[in-house]
């Protein structure tokens, strides 16, 4: 396994900004995700890592090598793309020893190093089958165990879960995942999906517009994101709109747009009175109860009165979207618990939430309260 060094790296295809400049690094044995929507520059990056489109400017090392000029089969990397891209007149044991069979391995070594790959994968009885006669499941193990074959140091992984139905990414991400660990290989994979990047990755780079958002653990860009984009683009959240009041420490008043004051640490800002910022109030970290505050037992800071406007309920959780006194609309998740009485519209509520729970970001250029 190697690391990955990436520094400055920028795109342009023509005129058109793509990606950069951009600096990552990645340790040996690392899983990281590049996460964004369609067109952030993720794909791009993969590519340019991997030595099918060469940056416009900065550098990329893998282990102690530059990899300025090195053609793609000299990088020792190892490709899994979202189609799969198996030979289908090949067999499952030809499409994996493909790689060998070009850098001429001995016969006996091809015998022995597709048997290995396919045992990892769980497709030890498959080698003879034909690609047509797997599940789609059964196709991604197979271009996993071929690009395992070559003993990669570095993996690289393209949406390769986009063409599964729902069940199946989440086995397939859980068996990616576990196959990393016990090889014990780099890994750096690109999704637009934020479930896979939260349950597989040790770090994401959050990317946007070619640009890195924020670089950190699933929990660290989820629980406290770095930015307005980051924040609406991985899970679901409140963001309302507002300025900061008192400071005390790290603790500050914010008030929003309506009018509607909380407290909240605010270690991760610059703490200016009188600065926009958004408030970030993620659903599952709001207590709801039913009553009005005076008689609901709360007197803690951040407990207010509110009006339920519209209750889903999901099976494991129930989604409600509150309103509170100054008009400020919040979203709620609340675990839904078997022979408790559902939440209807029209219901008062108290919800609460801690300040060290909630987070502060700055808003873009131009926007204030």
């Amino acid at each position: 396994m190697a690391s990955i060094a990436v520094t400055a790296l920028t795109k342009y295809f023509g005129a058109t900004h793509a990606v950069g400049p951009l600096d990552l690094m990645i340790a040996a044995g690392e899983f990281v995700s590049l996460l964004g929507p369609s067109g952030c520059g993720k794909t791009t990056t993969l590519r340019m890592i991997a030595g099918f489109e060469d940056p416009t400017a900065g550098s990329i090392r893998i282990g102690n090598a530059d990899m300025h000029g090195v053609a793609v089969e000299r990088r020792g990397i190892g490709m899994v793309f979202q189609s799969y891209a198996l030979f289908p007149h090949l067999s499952v044991f030809e499409n994996v020893a493909f790689g060998l069979r070009l850098k001429r391995r001995a016969r006996d070594e091809i015998a022995r190093t597709v048997s290995h790959v396919l045992g990892q994968v769980d497709l030890a009885a498959y080698g003879e089958r034909m690609p047509r006669e797997l599940s789609g499941g059964q196709q991604q193990r197979v271009a996993l165990a071929r690009a395992l074959a070559v003993q990669p140091t570095v993996l690289l992984l393209d949406e390769p879960l986009s063409n599964l139905d729902l069940k199946l990414r989440e086995q397939m991400r859980d068996e990616i995942r576990r196959l990393q660990r016990r090889v014990g290989i780099t890994a750096l994979y690109v999704t637009h999906d934020q479930g896979e990047a939260m349950a597989m990755s040790d770090r994401v780079v959050v990317m946007n517009h070619g640009r890195v958002e924020q670089i950190g653990t699933p929990r660290e860009v989820y629980e406290r994101p770095a930015s307005l984009f980051v924040a609406r683009f991985i899970g679901q959240c409140t963001v309302l709109e507002g300025r900061l009041e008192a400071i005390h420490g790290t603790t500050a008043r914010f008030v929003s747009r309506a009018g509607t004051p909380f407290a909240v640490e605010c270690a991760g800002i610059a703490r200016i009175p009188g600065r926009a910022v958004g408030l970030v109030i993620r659903p599952e970290f709001v207590e709801v109860r039913s009553g009005v505050a005076k008689t609901a037992g709360h007197t803690a800071v951040n407990a207010m009165e509110a009006v339920v406007e519209e209750a889903v309920y999901v099976g494991e959780r129930i989604d409600l979207t509150v309103r509170l006194a100054q008009g400020d609309p919040i979203l709620v998740a609340q675990r839904a618990l078997p022979g408790r009485a559902l939440p209807q519209p029209g219901d008062r509520v108290v919800i609460a939430v801690q300040p060290t729970e909630l987070t502060l970001v700055p808003l873009p250029e131009g926007a204030g309260p």
